[in-house]
This record gives C-alpha cells, sequence and structure tokens, in this order.
C-alpha cells in the first residue's frame, strides 16, 4: 500500500526515534522544511536533553509515544525522523500498531537506525516507506533536500535513480520489492518480528563506522539464517570509515558474488553527501550494468 504524496499546506512531524538531535543542525535544518510550504510539527524529544543512557533522545516510552502521537494525529500526512543513532529496536514493542493501522497510511521517511522502524511499517501497516537523508546530518545538503522533497511531493520525478559513481561487480537486470536499508540494523532484526527477507527482492545495502570484519559478520548473519534466499539483486550504499575502500569491496564481492545476482556498488545512498531517497517496498528493476534503479510506479500516490 503506497501513501498519498504531500501538498502544500500539509503537517510534516519531525521526531527522534533514536540518539539525541544536534540542536545546532536541527536549527539550520528548520527553514528549509518550511521552505516546502509545510506546517511542521516537532516531537518532543527532537529538542529534549540526551536521554538515560545519553545515546538516546529520550526513554523508550517517550520515544514511542512521540512516534505513535504523530502518525495518529490525523492532520499529519508525513512522518520524518529528525536523526539516527541508536535506539529505534528497543521502542518498537511499546508502539501501538493498531492504532497505527487505524490511523491511515503516512509517509515514513529517514535512515540509518530507522531501518527498523522501515522494517516495521512494512510488517505491521503493510505501507511503502523512503529510506531518505535525515535534517539534522551534515549530510542533509541541498542535493539530498532537493532529492526528497521531489520524493514527498513529486514522487514520478524520481523514477530513475542513476548511482553516479556506481560500479558493476556482478552484472545483469533485476526486478523485484525494494528492501534493506541499513546492514547493521537488518542483521540485528534477526529472530524478531520484523526481521522479513529478502526473497524476490532487490536488497539495499550500506553501513557506517563498522570494521570490516564486524560487516563480514553482519552478512554472514543473514546469509546463515536464510535472509538472502531468493534475492534478485542487490544496490550497495556508502560505507564511510568502515575501512579501506578495496577492502570493503573485496568482502562484499566474497559474501555476496556468489548468490549469482546482479550487484551493483558504490551506489551513493545512505551515510554519504548528496544521497538520493529510496523508496522502500514497491517494485523496481536494477540494471548493474548501467547503475540504474527504475520503479515501476511512483512511490506515493
Amino acid at each position: 500500500m503506497r501513501p498519498p504524496r504531500l501538498r502544500a499546506g500539509d503537517t510534516l512531524a519531525l521526531v527522534a526515534p533514536a540518539g539525541p538531535v544536534p540542536a545546532d543542525l536541527l536549527e539550520k535544518a528548520l527553514p528549509v522544511l518550511r521552505g516546502w510550504g509545510v506546517e511542521l510539527r516537532i516531537g518532543p524529544c527532537v529538542r529534549a536533553s540526551a536521554g538515560s543512557p545519553p545515546y538516546l533522545s529520550g526513554s523508550d516510552a517517550a520515544r514511542a509515544a512521540e512516534f505513535t502521537e504523530a502518525w495518529c494525529d490525523p492532520g499529519v500526512r508525513c512522518v520524518l525522523a529528525a536523526r539516527g543513532g541508536y535506539g529505534v529496536q528497543r521502542m518498537l514493542d511499546l508502539v501501538d500498531w493498531t492504532a497505527l493501522r487505524e490511523a491511515g497510511p503516512k509517509v515514513l521517511a529517514g535512515s540509518s537506525d530507522v531501518t527498523a522502524l522501515h522494517r516495521a511499517v512494512d510488517v505491521h501497516l503493510g505501507l511503502s516507506s523512503l529510506f531518505s537523508p535525515m535534517p539534522a546530518s551534515v549530510l542533509f545538503d541541498d542535493v539530498a533536500v532537493e532529492h526528497l522533497r521531489r520524493a514527498l511531493f513529486e514522487p514520478e520525478r524520481n523514477l530513475v535513480v542513476r548511482g553516479t559513481a556506481a560500479s558493476t561487480l556482478v552484472p545483469g537486470r533485476a526486478s523485484g520489492t525494494l528492501v534493506g536499508g541499513n546492514l547493521s540494523l537488518l542483521a540485528g532484526g534477526i529472530g524478531t518480528p520484523e526481521h522479513g527477507s529478502a526473497r524476490d527482492a532487490v536488497v539495499l545495502l550500506e553501513d557506517v563506522t563498522e570494521s570490516v570484519y564486524r560487516l563480514d559478520r553482519m552478512l554472514t548473519q543473514l546469509l546463515r539464517s536464510g535472509w538472502f534466499t531468493g534475492v534478485r539483486g542487490i544496490v550497495l550504499g556508502s560505507w564511510a570509515a568502515c575501512g579501506a575502500p578495496a577492502d570493503v569491496e573485496a568482502l562484499l564481492l566474497e559474501r555476496l558474488g556468489p548468490l549469482g545476482v546482479p550487484l551493483v556498488g558504490e551506489f551513493g545512498f545512505g551515510h554519504v553527501a548528496s544521497s538520493p531517497t529510496l523508496p522502500l517496498g514497491v517494485p523496481v528493476t536494477l540494471d548493474a550494468d548501467l547503475g540504474t534503479l527504475t520503479f515501476d510506479a511512483p512511490a506515493l500516490t
């Protein structure tokens, strides 16, 4: 199910489901968001002091309540995570998913730790969502802002996304539903209600500040669990501060190449400047030779 697109005058709720939000980056981004012609609702955790533990924007109950209340507000059309960090998985069992279903479809946007929320919205609500840059980040540059704006207001303009520096690791074309996101969160979701799978899917994978052996461990966990069974194609994003790029690419090719599906590297999404917004849960065709993702239909109605 695809949520409706945003229109001028709609309300966008900014939430902090994971780490504390840097005030300077938030204040820099707010005029940009308001420039889209939306009404902003800023959740209490967004401007709260760091919680306990200090790597969270608030207690699990507070972050779950902020997200639930934003989604269930009949005036809100989009729920955008201000930043990632860590903590989404801790609050998922406290979210009132029944109330969210009754509230109807909304747009969820965010990335990194928000991968866990994308999985939950898919599993519990059956909704597509947007793996997108987030405003309280140094990576929320002009290109990222405009691509997210188009994804929200003019999604038909984002039907073809090209990785400007994409490299073909395994050639070929593949079609399937786009799933995935942050590797750490996908691996951490194994055994939970939201673990999902890559069957009949084109998979996005990216991460940040994980050493090569840790990436190896997470990929191995996904492979051994059967998560990749039936995968049709794989798109690799950024691996910022994950070690020497050549070592990371060698690992990814060694672990994922034997799956025998089209595989493209350096697609330019995730923890990187000018990242595109990529819709999850919608049909897509990957051309690993051209380095393109072509969506069958707009992500939002």
